[in-house]
């Protein structure tokens, strides 16, 4: 047993509990497995509306193309630079300002005396157009040979709509790819410009808001090497403050205008001048390559036209507010015009929508930020119930199992006992039996007298081995479903009677009195049963009585009939033995059970005398049941059902 204890411990309790406390411990972490499960839906909405805000600019850059060919298809080149900013606007309502510039870095147009807007776009660009200025460049090259660039000249520290920590979302990070270190040729040099600037260089990824990585300590959830592996699958983090330029997908280098255009066709220049966004498209003509046409475009025409990218319908708008931010972190266009969240600035999410709107974000908000958390306590919960219950369960079964284990073990060590008794009452009458036997046989006692008695005890010690053996073949019988019985209308006064004629001489030779009480006397008490089975029941509670007798050898057999407060008759027999220990009252009804079960007790018995009695009585539909006797000694009563007599 302890063997097995030690062995059911090792392999079931233990990894069980183990895995308990696992799973109770990565309770903790389901807030961080919620918002990284939630920010990779979220994050895909945001790079989805990103693109499309891309793609709708890159259509508006080849709608200015098809214009250019248009103008060119009907006038020179010659004949279109002095006037192409009139003719652009006029054709085309996104212009603002159409410009042209030679190679050489001459602008023929728009003319500096011109319209306000005109003059303001000359004073602004004319020495940037001339190559007479380097500005700051957020270079990407463009696909196709298609040169892309975004120029700032912000003041330094200038906020620069960078999104930073959320103190709404406890997890959430801003995360950002690596720059690369590559940087534009020096000024003066358009040979190597041109070259690079054909190149198919890696494009730098573009900065993205993680949530996961948002004021989290990663050393609480893994070691060194651990930490390492999680920041690389998770994006580079950096930590952002609110106010400071945060990691952008352009990097920056000097340069001038002839560097930026090269000898690519077409490209994108975003510049800032007083801290507002100036987007330009660039063309330059196969037919007359040493000029450039160019158009600022009017920023709230385009942005109108993106807006309804943004107020696209998508199943998850009824999670979240999507918002269209500009470089300052304030929201240009938004999904839901109620929502307004505690900081612009502080989104769940965001991609940056690249060069042609620098620093411009699409940010992704819950509408409900507390939803989140909950929805994470309620996941941990669950998980914790089931955590629970699985314990529960594993407990339950395994006290089960250990119980069950206890009662096979005790029913092997029974059925041992039962074999060991079992030979020792075999062997007892046997050898009784053998030696009257022997003498009777030797003719070595002549008087009559002594030949009856030991011919008695020959008889008495058969019977008991009969009866031993009729248990054991009858409760094998039981056990296998094999026993059957032969029930007919019977007298059970008769059936008692006659038992107790047929024990008593026994009884008596053994010092025992014995007494037989029948209420009413010589009334009949009619039963369904066998007889040979109530025979065999009343000789087992006789059996009992006088094995566990002890020095008071007295046993009374009592009949009540039914009565109409109670519709059973009893049979009961009392002794004065030594009783029933306290606490296996119903033990005692088990097989292979004996209360007082110990071959130095000299007490014989096989353990199954109660069993069958009991199995036995209730096939009649009746019952056995033990009660202490008042003075000391025992007390079976046997209750069967009674049947009506004949002609009643």
């Amino acid at each position: 047993m302890k063997r097995v204890a030690i062995l059911f411990v090792l392999t079931v309790f233990v990894p069980s509990l183990v895995l308990a406390w696992l799973a109770v411990r990565s309770l903790r972490d389901q807030q961080f497995v919620l918002e990284r499960q939630q920010s990779l839906l979220y994050q895909g909405l945001a790079d989805r509306l990103a693109r499309d805000a891309e793609v709708h600019v890159a259509d508006r850059q080849r709608e200015f193309v098809a214009h250019v060919e248009s103008l060119l298809a009907t006038n020179s080149p010659a004949q279109l630079s002095p006037r192409f900013d009139d003719a652009l606007r006029k054709l085309w309502p996104l212009a603002d300002v159409g410009f042209v510039v030679t190679r050489a870095g001459k602008l023929l147009s728009p003319s500096p005396t011109g319209r306000p807007e005109a003059r303001a776009f000359h004073i602004a660009n004319a020495a940037f157009f001339g190559n007479r200025e380097a500005i700051e460049v957020y270079w990407n090259i463009g696909r196709g040979g298609q040169g892309q660039a975004g120029l700032d000249e912000r003041p330094a520290g200038t906020p620069d709509g960078a999104v930073h920590q959320n103190p709404a979302f406890p997890l959430a990070q801003n995360t950002a790819s690596q720059v690369s270190g590559k940087a534009l040729p020096q000024a003066g040099n358009p040979t190597d410009h041109q070259g690079f600037a054909n190149s198919q260089a890696a494009r730098p990824l573009q900065r993205v808001v993680n949530p996961q990585l948002q004021q989290l300590n990663v050393q609480q959830f893994a070691p060194a090497a651990a930490q390492q592996n999680f920041l690389q699958q998770n994006v580079l983090s950096i930590n952002a403050a609110p106010g400071t330029n945060a990691p952008s997908r352009v990097a920056t280098a000097e340069a001038e205008f002839r560097q930026l255009t090269g000898e690519a066709t077409e490209g994108t220049l975003a510049r800032f001048i007083d801290n507002k966004l100036k987007l330009m498209f660039w063309y330059r003509p196969p037919r007359d390559p040493d000029l450039v046409f160019g158009v600022q475009l009017q920023l709230p025409r385009l942005i109108a036209e993106i807006r309804p990218v943004v107020r696209a319908t998508s199943p998850l708008y009824s999670e979240v507010c999507v918002a269209l931010l500009d470089d300052t972190a304030r929201p240009v266009t938004v999904s839901h015009d109620t929502f307004q969240p505690a900081s612009w600035k502080r989104p769940f999410v965001a991609t940056e929508i690249g060069e042609a709107l620098p620093h411009w974000e699409m940010a992704v908000y819950p509408l409900d930020p507390a939803q989140l958390s909950q929805s994470a306590r309620t996941l941990a919960l669950t998980i914790g119930l089931q955590v629970a219950v699985l314990l529960l369960a594993i407990g339950v079964g395994g006290w089960l199992i250990v119980a069950d284990l206890r009662r096979h073990l005790t029913l092997a060590r029974q059925k041992t006992d039962f074999v060991s008794n079992v030979s020792h009452e075999l062997k007892t009458p046997l050898t009784s039996i053998r030696l009257f036997a022997e003498l009777l046989a030797e003719g070595r006692v002549t008087d009559a007298a002594k030949q009856r008695s030991y011919l008695q005890v020959i008889t008495a010690e058969a019977a008991r081995l009969t009866r031993l053996i009729n248990n054991v073949l009858d409760f094998a019988r039981l056990e296998r479903g094999e026993k059957s019985y032969t029930f007919t209308r019977c007298d059970l006064a008769a059936v008692v009677s006659e038992t107790v004629a047929t024990y008593r001489p026994h009884l008596e030779q053994a010092g025992f009195k014995l007494e037989l009480d029948l209420l009413p006397a010589a009334a009949p008490v009619f039963v369904n049963a066998d007889r040979d089975a109530l025979a065999q029941v009343l000789v087992n509670l006789l059996s009992n009585a006088e094995k566990y007798s002890a020095d008071r050898k007295e046993i009374r057999l009592e009949l009540r009939a039914a009565t109409q407060a109670q519709a059973a008759c009893e049979v009961r027999v009392l002794d004065r033995g030594l009783g029933v220990p306290p606490g296996t009252e119903t033990r005692i009804f088990e097989q292979f059970y004996r209360a007082h079960d110990s071959l130095s007790s000299g007490i014989q018995g096989s353990g199954l005398g109660l069993t069958l009695a009991r199995q036995i009585a209730r096939a009649h539909g009746g019952e056995i049941a033990y009660e202490p006797r008042a003075g000391g000694g025992s007390c079976f009563t046997l209750q069967l059902p009674v049947v009506a007599e004949f002609g009643k």
